[in-house]
């Protein structure tokens, strides 16, 4: 009998890891410029997330999080230290959308309130609360009804969320660079004018830093790029460089009635020493400072190339190395040709947009490697 799987797979095995490359069983190299949808913050097989987790999984694969344990307890007071502001009690979860979740019943138990405000083209998950705030209907159309009270307004239109939201708000929830969206960095006054808009209504501003977050956009957190400080903070993918964790950061003012929310799995010990272990090497190399010079780099490499070979190409945008390169063809079938015809493995957001989410650690000789591979196959 063969075993069924709900994801489709492509036709490239992986076997191993290292850096910035994949291989497969017969010793292929794949160049990876999409780490997972940015969970090798770190690359594969980081040498010091790789003995923290063997050292711990030798001593205690797992406890409760009831019981207090030295490596949850020192991811707390770690993740306390490099959050942004006072934005610093502690919630571990398992994922991107758990962290969400949490986020939503906080702000809804905070407040006493139910009304979420949301955006267009945004994307906060896949469980039925995040999900609710999720734009695309070929996301939530299946699995309808959802959590109501949701309104959605457009991305980067200061004006309209401001209307949106108002005394029965409870949160507004924004991607500081819309990831699923398309690659969208917002402007810094429209994040200003949420902040103004939650704190006249008394509602609570969360930051989706799943993807943006630990050193992706060149910054540690992305709202720091703009000085606006959140009441809450959502973060995953690369916080643990490939292990499944989740955190919600909340203010003081969320943390005093949260209500009654729990997870079997928080913060276990061997996600916890991968997640220290990959927070100490992205601050102590300064990770996100490498991400801002070479992302910089790449999209200077990627305007000169499309200008010296007219390539195919709408717009470049995004911060540090989250990039997003809008093609005049499908993504999807430029994102095939790499795969097959360079060896270089990249992702797609939306039906027209080549997403670049490499590990933070690549270097510039990888970025000439993705741009000449670009311009084979957009040539």
């Amino acid at each position: 009998m063969t075993g069924g799987f709900v994801f489709s797979e492509k036709p490239i095995e992986i076997e191993s890891g290292e850096g910035a490359s994949l291989y497969t069983p017969d010793g292929t190299e794949y160049l990876d410029f999409g780490a997972s949808y940015a969970v090798a913050a770190l690359g594969h097989s980081h040498p010091a997330v790789t003995t923290a987790v063997q050292e711990q999984v030798a001593r205690l694969t797992y406890v409760q999080a009831s019981y207090p344990v030295e490596v949850r307890t020192e991811l707390y007071q770690k993740l306390a230290t490099l959050a942004p502001g006072d934005v610093d009690n502690v919630w571990l979860c398992n994922s991107g959308t758990e962290a969400n979740e949490a986020a939503m019943k906080f702000a809804r138990s905070a407040t006493g309130r139910s009304k979420i405000v949301a955006t267009k083209r945004g994307f906060h998950g896949r469980t039925m609360g995040a999900l609710a705030m999720t734009w695309k209907d070929k996301y939530k159309k299946p699995f309808e009804p959802l959590a109501g009270d949701i309104e959605f307004v457009p991305y980067g239109d200061a004006e309209a969320l401001a209307e949106a939201v108002d005394e029965e708000t409870a949160a507004v929830f924004l991607e500081p660079v819309q990831g699923e969206g398309g690659i969208h960095p917002a402007a810094t006054e429209y994040l200003e004018r949420a902040r103004e808009a939650t704190d006249e209504t008394g509602a609570a501003l969360v930051f989706d830093e799943i993807q943006t977050g630990v050193g992706r956009t060149g910054d540690l957190w992305a709202c720091e790029g703009s000085g606006v400080e959140p009441d809450i903070l959502t973060s995953a993918k690369g916080i643990a460089n490939g292990l499944p964790l989740g955190a919600t950061l909340v203010k003081d003012w969320i943390a005093e009635n949260p209500g009654n929310h729990g997870s079997t799995f928080s913060g276990g010990p061997v996600v916890c020493a991968a997640a220290n272990a990959t927070l100490d090497a992205i601050v102590e190399e300064d990770v996100p400072g490498n991400a801002a010079r070479v992302g910089e780099y790449l999209q200077h490499e990627l305007a000169t190339a499309t200008e010296e070979h007219d390539l195919p190409v709408r717009e470049i945008r995004g911060l540090g190395l989250m990039i997003g390169v809008e093609v005049k063809r499908g993504a999807n079938r430029v994102l095939k040709n790499l795969a097959l015809q360079e060896q270089v493995l990249a992702l797609p957001a939306g039906r027209t947009v080549v997403r670049l989410l490499p590990p933070l650690t690549i270097d510039e000789s990888h970025a000439d490697q993705f741009v000449d591979s670009f311009v084979e196959v957009l040539g």
